[in-house]
């Protein structure tokens, strides 16, 4: 049942509303000032609750106000025998979802309300929704290696300092990445993700940069790179060592002067950008070979995080088979399947040349080969594992 809480300095008006309210089946509470309001909001979940403002002690709008400030997720809807435009704007615009005034027409008030709920709702889901992206998304390990890349992460991430993560294929780049953008200031801007190595250098330009519309023959209207689609976000340049020179420079001014122009145009447009870079190529061998420019290593090596391959943390290997068979359980929509020590032992023995990509792919195989339970038997016959 909904839960309601009017918080009033009149009686007749509490009375009022909650003899409807309890005809409606809503399960409502009741305070007669802004400080109880405020108590009994801290103490207990409400869905809605329904704020005069006008109010001794503390008014409505600083219930409100410090209601938002603690966290409390129920959704205000203010009300008021004196109400103003002025006063319905500085109410929404403090967090209240609407404004009503004394009387409240009964229609109007059931409609608020329903309303308020199901924006209510909505926030919730979304909440849980970002909870289990970012537990999908989760660092799992315990080795001294892994949680160094965590200090590191903890440290570095609510700097604007630019990151350059190096590791072998499938040993989790894109995750420091997404957990740097997670733990930032710009988590509630844009993530944006590039990988160089899979748009061919003639392109690399257009997708970073953009283009104005008659640019190139199949330019045939403007588009908006991903430096800008990052704005007041993070830029992911994945794989940056297979990006071509000239891109390079392009590149290398924009983290300068914090602007780009696009391909075919002669305006420059300014970006708010962190970039965070990663490959798993040497490029300080490539600097040698002339493959990729000093400087820009430079700019974006600030920081330099080292995920460590998965043989180097064969310690994880329980944990991460763990976390595997729970995610890929929950996407079949079956229960997990439970693995032998013994199994789980021969696994930690393998060299994971593909680290963990590697590793979840055989999982993955066990599950749907094994008969139940996964044996030392099971990862023997279905991989090479010996």
């Amino acid at each position: 049942m909904p839960k309601i809480l009017i918080i009033d300095d009149e009686q007749s008006i509490r009375d009022t509303l909650k003899e409807i309210l309890e005809y409606e089946k809503y399960d409502v509470s009741e305070a007669k000032n802004g400080e109880e309001g405020l108590k009994m909001l801290t103490k207990e979940k409400f869905d809605v609750a329904l704020c005069d403002i006008k109010m001794p002690k503390m008014d409505g709008l600083e219930v409100l106000e410090k209601g938002i400030e603690q966290g409390i997720e129920t959704q205000f809807i203010m009300i008021s025998a004196h109400g103003t435009i002025e006063t319905a704007v500085e109410a929404t615009k403090k967090g209240a979802y609407d404004f009503i005034q004394k009387p409240p027409d009964l229609n109007r008030l059931l409609v608020t309300l329903r309303n308020a709920m199901d924006k209510g709702s909505l926030v919730t889901e979304t909440r849980v929704l970002k909870k289990k992206v970012s537990k999908a998304y989760d660092i799992v390990g315990e080795s001294t290696s892994i949680c160094d890349v965590k200090d590191t992460i903890e440290k570095v991430a609510p700097t604007d300092a630019r990151v350059l993560i190096i590791g072998e294929n499938g040993t989790g780049k894109e995750l420091v990445a997404r957990w740097l953008h997670e733990k930032s200031n710009r988590c509630k801007g844009p993530m944006i993700e590039v990988n160089c190595a899979a748009i061919p250098s003639e392109l690399i330009e257009s997708e970073l940069f953009g283009h104005e519309k008659g640019s190139f023959t199949s330019a045939i209207k403007q588009r908006i790179g991903k430096f800008e689609q990052a704005n007041e976000g993070t830029l992911f340049l994945d794989e940056i060592g297979d990006m071509s020179l000239s891109a390079q420079a392009k590149v290398l001014r924009a983290l300068q002067e914090n602007r780009i122009t696009r391909v075919g145009g002669d305006k420059d447009i300014k970006v708010n950008v962190r970039v965070v870079a990663a490959t798993n190529k040497n490029l300080k061998k490539a600097i040698e070979e002339n493959k990729f420019r000093e400087d820009l290593y430079h700019r974006l090596s600030v920081i330099l995080i080292k995920v460590p391959p998965l043989r180097e943390r064969n310690e994880d290997i329980p944990l991460l088979v763990d976390k595997f068979l729970a995610d890929i359980a929950m996407e079949y929509g079956a229960k997990p399947v439970e693995i032998e020590d013994t199994a789980v032992r021969l696994l930690q023995k393998h060299d994971w040349t593909g680290n963990i990509r590697e590793l979840r792919n055989v999982v993955e195989r066990l599950i749907i080969m094994s008969s139940g339970k996964i044996t030392e038997n099971d990862v023997r016959k279905n991989t090479d594992i010996n």
